[in-house]
């Protein structure tokens, strides 16, 4: 029989807690929903008010992938949908998770989380921007310090505060909280820099994925700040070969970073981190720690 577990006056089925998502470590589906029970308050922080897409790996990162915008079948009733603007679907709605139940019952699908840079009801007025910087072997993290280290400092000269957190992949995100502008004004911007930093850098930093290219430089995607794009939410975990949590880190952090080594963060180092540090982007949830794009009234 699947237990049922009540979650703030919410019944949720849980299933196959004792099931081995990660081999290499023998992390459970069970661990899996400890872990975001115990960084929930975190997590939603950063995702309540923003549509969710899913990434599911339900048997594991070794298992099939498949990522899915639209509520999945067997969505309960009291979970939160809004609408979304999609060109070939006028009526798409997606989840939203607003609450410890909905992160739950989502968690017990075995999910990554990502979101747009826009909250709900305002679709394509984004209130952060991105900075996905991805490493192309046999460049690592370290290589994505150095990257972030210049953007850091060229977001500042405009007034602009950056923070970071690893991907829970290879590369390391940046995140800007900004004023609701429309998403085309910060993707105009977020390219404008990301190219600025392939001239200051050009044996480092690439601003277009080419592949050919690729090789030990760090691709500065700056194309997620599209109303369409998401990228993986903060406290996230990830479908990969170790349970890897897309982790909050500090500019020390960035700076010291030697090995790419130093900046792998596991589901059971969250805990931790969250009780010395608390959460190292609160930032972007303050309106009051918005910046302004340059140039705009």
């Amino acid at each position: 029989m699947t237990p049922i577990t009540m979650v703030e006056g919410r019944r949720i089925a849980l299933s196959n807690l004792d099931k081995v998502l990660y081999p290499r470590t023998g992390f459970t589906k069970g661990e899996v929903l400890h872990y975001y029970a115990t960084v929930a308050d975190s997590l939603l922080a950063h995702i309540r008010d923003r549509p969710v897409s899913f990434l599911r790996y339900p048997d594991g990162p070794d298992g099939q992938l498949f990522f899915t915008k639209n509520p999945p079948p067997g969505t309960p009733v009291w979970v939160r949908t809004t609408p979304v603007p999609r060109s070939e679907d006028a009526g798409a709605e997606q989840v939203v998770v607003g609450d410890l139940p909905t992160l739950m019952w989502a968690a017990n699908l075995v999910v990554e989380f990502h979101t747009p840079q826009w909250t709900a009801g305002h679709p394509a007025v984004a209130d952060r921007i991105v900075f996905d910087l991805d490493p192309g072997p046999p460049a690592t993290v370290v290589e994505c310090c150095t990257a972030a280290r210049w953007l850091r400092g060229r977001l500042a000269a405009d007034g602009l505060d950056a923070y970071a957190k690893t991907s829970g992949s290879k590369g390391l995100h940046l995140a800007v909280p900004i004023e609701p502008t429309p998403s085309a004004r910060v993707s105009a911007y977020a390219k404008t820099l990301a190219q600025e930093a392939e001239a200051a850098l050009p044996g480092l930093v690439l601003h277009r994925m080419a592949r050919a290219l690729r090789p030990g430089k760090v691709f500065v995607d700056h194309s997620q700040n599209a109303a369409a794009k998401t990228t993986a939410a903060p406290y996230t975990l990830r479908a990969r070969e170790l349970p890897t949590v897309s982790a909050p880190v500090t500019w020390e952090e960035v700076e010291g970073c030697r090995t790419a080594a130093d900046l792998v963060f596991l589901a059971d180092d969250m805990a931790p981190r969250l009780a010395r540090d608390g959460d190292l982007l609160a930032p972007l949830t303050d309106p009051a720690r918005a910046g302004r794009l340059p140039g705009l009234p």
